[in-house]
């Protein structure tokens, strides 16, 4: 065996022996300097709470269509157009396709590297040898101008040593797998935002409705008064102060209006549709129930979070940029090798003797870089530090999130109690005022302000129904995925 062939042996069974310089990943604990929380801080209405733990990335198990626990027909229609048309979650998905090909891009330097032709002086030249150069110590006196052809392959391989190209390809594993977890984060955020955009607009259309029916009462109202006037029984205050109250309720109806505009063309653009022919007729029949997600689902839910996942992702690639920067530090081994074709004639260029070939080993030490690369292991490092705060950051926003929408649940839950038991209260007294309107034991007043009551604990009702939708909504998104897939 040569000594080349014994070199480029030894220098393969190093490469295969050499370890990754760089630290290896550990998960870092969620928050620095303090014990997890073991339970939710919300204790009122369940005692039996999800420890909390490390979390294990598992943004990847299936969430299925949580949406259907709304059991509404229209909005299941409006999720699967969106997961269609979807231009944000178009684009997420694009970014997983360049990751991906991002990491076959790290692992092809694992490989040798052919390239055919390419020369410094090209394939075909003609030059001319100088008076002057050197031949044995002398002037050649004699210049020489002739062409030369060449049809080369160039083969080039970095023996990966110190593990650079390792922790180059392990960062790239670890983006490609936070664009999954990204893309996962898109699809979550957009059809929660579809299902509360869809019972917000159906909020809309019972206020709307609310409105309207107030609206025929206060026209009854005044057509009463205005009688009564004309009977002598009313006076003109009356009169006045039901015309105020009629065309007050009226002006209400433009708002609404706007309002299911704007939302209507949301839902548009989320369902990848164009606003100027999307529509979604009005209707108030629609009775959704609202799902109760217990205070006890267990903690291990957060780890369905894809945000948390693709932030501990980044934190992985950040470590393993560490390393590479490191490997910068040490000497860089290629085996180099050239084989062709070279002649000063194109006539005799494909003949057996003029076949040309060299191989062998090169080394490159950074002698001085100027702290280069001091420098770049310092950024590594400093990412990383960002990385990581990133991570418990999105940790405790998690954490934030799910307490938010359980104290939310609970208390909307408890505030449309009390509105519907004040709504029931309003209207009997709005009976009362009628009655004894009527009776002319009393004014208008008294009856314009039991109609004003029952109207703002009507209004109240409806949206609070509609939080209590929207509250629903996002404790599911709050845990990262349909809590029902877990909760036996």
């Amino acid at each position: 065996m040569s000594k080349v062939s014994i070199l480029i042996v030894i220098a393969l069974v190093a490469g295969m022996a050499g370890c990754a310089v760089g630290p290896n990943y550990h998960r870092p604990a969620p928050l620095p300097d303090q014990p997890v929380p073991k339970q939710y801080s919300d204790t009122s209405t369940a005692t039996n709470h999800g420890d909390w733990k490390i979390a294990e990335p598992a943004a990847s198990q299936p969430r299925g269509e949580w949406w259907q626990v709304f059991n509404d027909a229209r909005l299941q229609g409006l999720e699967a157009l969106a997961l269609t048309n979807n231009q944000n979650l178009a684009a997420a998905a694009a970014r997983i396709d360049q990751s991906r090909a991002l990491v076959g891009a790290a692992r092809s330097e694992f490989y040798p590297q052919l390239n055919a032709g390419g020369t410094p002086n090209g394939d075909v030249t003609r030059q001319r040898t100088s008076v002057n150069a050197p031949v044995r110590g002398r002037a050649a006196t004699n210049s020489f101008t002739f062409n030369t052809f060449t049809a080369p392959v160039y083969l080039g391989w970095e023996i990966d040593l110190w593990g650079r190209v390792r922790r180059q390809s392990e960062a790239a594993r670890e983006e490609y797998a936070a664009s999954a977890d990204d893309y996962e984060s898109a699809l979550l955020e957009m059809t929660a935002e579809v299902a509360a955009d869809y019972f917000t607009l159906r909020t809309l259309d019972e206020e709307y409705a609310v409105i309207t029916n107030t609206i025929t009462t206060y026209q009854r109202s005044l057509e009463l008064t205005q009688n009564r006037r004309r009977g002598g029984v009313a006076s003109d205050l009356d009169v006045a102060q039901a015309a105020t109250q009629l065309h007050s309720a009226e002006a209400e109806l433009p708002a609404i209006e706007l309002r299911r505009v704007q939302t209507l063309h949301a839902l548009a653009v989320l369902c990848g549709q164009s606003p100027v022919d999307f529509e979604i007729p009005p209707d108030t029949t629609i009775q959704t129930e609202v799902p109760f997600v217990p205070v006890s689902v267990p903690s291990e839910l957060l780890e369905h979070r894809p945000d948390v996942a693709s932030a501990e992702r980044l934190m992985s690639a950040a470590n393993a940029n560490i390393g590479v920067a490191k490997a910068a530090f040490f000497p860089t081994v290629r085996i180099d090798g050239l084989a062709g074709l070279q002649s000063v004639s194109a006539g005799s260029l494909f003949n057996a003797d003029s076949r040309i070939w060299s191989i062998g080993p090169s080394v490159e030490l950074p002698l001085f870089t100027g702290g280069l690369n001091r420098a770049n292991l310092a950024a590594a490092r400093a990412a990383y530090n960002a990385a990581m705060a990133t991570y418990r950051q999105t940790v405790l926003m998690a954490f934030g999130d799910v307490e938010d929408q359980l104290a939310a649940q609970r208390l909307l839950a408890e505030q449309w109690e009390g509105e519907y038991a004040a709504l029931d209260s309003s209207r009997h007294a709005l009976e009362i005022a009628n009655n004894r309107y009527k009776a002319g034991l009393t004014t208008y007043l008294d009856v314009a302000t039991a109609q004003t009551d029952t109207l703002i604990h009507e209004s109240a009702v409806v949206d609070l129904e509609g939080a209590r939708l929207v509250a629903a909504i996002n404790l599911i998104k709050a845990l990262g995925c349909g809590w029902q897939q877990t909760i036996k």
